[in-house]
Parts: C-alpha cells; structure tokens; sequence
C-alpha cells in the first residue's frame, strides 16, 4: 500500500461531515478523509478554512451537524466519552495554569486521566527527555517561552497515551526559529509506536516537513488531498513565473491562445504562473518572451506547495492566515 492509497483500517474516518452554526455559518461543507495508523496527516489552509472546526468535532467539542467521524473506531457523535479517551490535543491556545510548575502541571493532567502515580513518574521522566524539557519542568509555566510551553503542552496531550494526537496550529505566534525548532520537536514523535498524528497549519513548511498526506482545506471544503510529494508532482517539477506590466487576466488569455498555457496556469495580481508540465522549460520561455506582453520579470524556479494552493483556491496561503 503507497502512503496515499485508502488505509483499509483507519484511526480516523471521516465521512460527509458538516458543521452549520447559528445564523447559517457553513465551517465545514462535508468533508470526507481516512487517517491510517501511524500516519501524520495534515490539514492545510488559511485561518477560517474549516481545520479548527474539523479539530473540534473530532474532539467533541463541537457537536456535527451532519455526517459522521469515527476516532480509534469510536463514533465522536454517539460515543464522545470513548473518543476522548483515545484521543488527546494541543489547542491553539495554551491550556497551562501559568502559576504552576511544569511539572505539576503534568501530575495534576495525570491525575485527571487516572494514570497510576508510578507510571505517570515515569511517563513524565520519559517526555521530559524526550522533549528536551529538562530543568524546564520545576519552572512556573509563566517564565516559560512559547517554545517551552508548547512543548510542556505536547508532553501533557501524550500523559495519557493517546492512541491519536490532534495538533491544531501547534506553532502559531511563534517566531521562525521556535517554530523550526518546534517542528523537530514534532517530527520526532513519529518515533512513538502506533501514534497517529492529525496537524491542522497554514505554515507550508510544516505540512512538507511533518505530513505523510494532507488535505487542502478551502472554505469549509477538500479540494485536494494526497502526499506533499504527488500534489507538487501534479503541477510538474518546475513553473514559469512572470510578471506583467497592465492586464494579467488578458496576458493568461493570450498565452492559452498561443497554446504556451492551459488551466493549471493562474495569476495573482499582476504575476502569472504557468506550471511547465512535461515541457522544457527553456524554450517555454523563450516562446513567452517572443510574445507582446510588456514584460516586468520572468523566471523558473521549482514547484512549491504554495503554487499547488494558489492554483486550486486563488489565494495566497500566507496572506489569508
């Protein structure tokens, strides 16, 4: 079985699942998608695709309006106590009592989930190290950087060995360097035996970085959902990117005329890409600069995750976060 293909067992099983809220808000505009065992999936879109609503129905915080979701095989809807159990998050906002100690922030989460006292001494020494939390642990959670608190964070969604860990925008508000230091934090969870690992990011460097598969999530809907790797594929390993002086629309009309585009070709304000596909990108450009378009710049560079993203919802993913 390739990463992409259905899993014939899923962790996570969603099908036509829709959330309306009062006053006819549509979050989520059925959705359907299967996490395998194991995998890191990721939900990948701008702040209001839907991710954080997703999360929560998941979670059973938020109750569906329509459709159904299935964590560890338990039903979110009819048995929410049994999905929770199963389950652990990472919220986007912290869940930390800021006066405590890490370390009695963890005793007392353990507590909660009725892990016996041994073994959540020992689960604690094991994600201490694990995370690099260290001394961290004796400090009040209020002298801890955001870096440090999502990482206490991580370790207390894993306390209760969690079949399925949801992490919804685990390195929001951080600064770039925490957050490449945070996503190695991640990335080494992959190490722990049968975790299956749900991201919700608009951070596009995370999804190629962390997930096995994931869904691009626009306006409550999937519009796309494979591996990084094929979903890039599918534009062809590099794009021409040029940039118009006057009516980019009319330039893309002109260039699908001449037969130098066709309907993977986008624009974004005055710049248009037109992924190369199986042609040479030299003469595409060399056949774009014979052409009279007043031309500001023009260029080849590789495909991105970003282009996959602009082409099939027409928004940056950056700017719309």
């Amino acid at each position: 079985m390739t990463i992409h293909e259905a899993p014939p067992y899923a962790a996570i099983e969603v099908t036509a699942l829709r959330k309306t809220y009062p006053g006819g808000v549509e979050a989520v505009r059925g959705i359907d998608f299967a996490v395998a065992p194991g995998e890191v999936f990721g939900l990948l879109g701008p702040n209001g695709a839907g991710k954080s609503t997703t999360v929560g129905m998941l979670t059973t915080t938020i109750r569906p309006t329509a459709g159904s979701a299935r964590v560890a095989g338990h039903d979110v809807a009819r048995e929410p106590l049994a999905a929770r159990r199963a389950a652990s998050v990472v919220f986007q906002e912290s869940v930390l009592d800021r006066a405590l100690s890490g370390r009695r922030n963890l005793e007392i989460h353990a507590r909660l989930w009725r892990v016996d006292a041994a073994a959540a001494r020992e689960r604690i020494a094991d994600l201490a190290d694990r995370l690099d939390l260290g001394a961290l642990l004796e400090r009040p959670v209020s002298a801890l950087s955001g870096g440090e608190r999502r990482r206490l964070e991580i370790a207390r969604a894993l306390l209760s060995a969690p079949r399925v860990l949801f992490l919804d925008e685990p390195s929001v508000g951080l600064d770039p360097r925490v957050r490449a230091e945070l996503v190695d934090v991640i990335a080494g969870l992959r190490e722990r035996s049968g975790l299956t690992t749900l991201l919700t990011t608009h951070y596009l460097e995370e999804a190629e970085r962390l997930c096995d598969r994931l869904a691009i999530v626009h306006e409550g809907r999937i519009v796309a959902l494979d591996s990084p790797r094929t979903l890039r594929a599918a534009l062809g390993t590099e794009v021409v990117e040029l940039r118009v002086r006057g009516d980019a629309p009319a330039a893309v009309a002109l260039l699908r005329t001449r037969g130098l585009a066709d309907g993977d070709a986008f624009n974004v304000g005055t710049t248009i890409t037109i992924p190369t596909g199986g042609r040479a990108a030299a003469e595409l450009v060399a056949a774009i600069d014979g052409l009279p378009l007043a031309l500001a710049a023009l260029s080849v560079r590789a495909t991105t995750l970003d282009d996959v993203y602009l082409r099939l919802t027409g928004g940056r993913l950056d700017a719309a976060a």
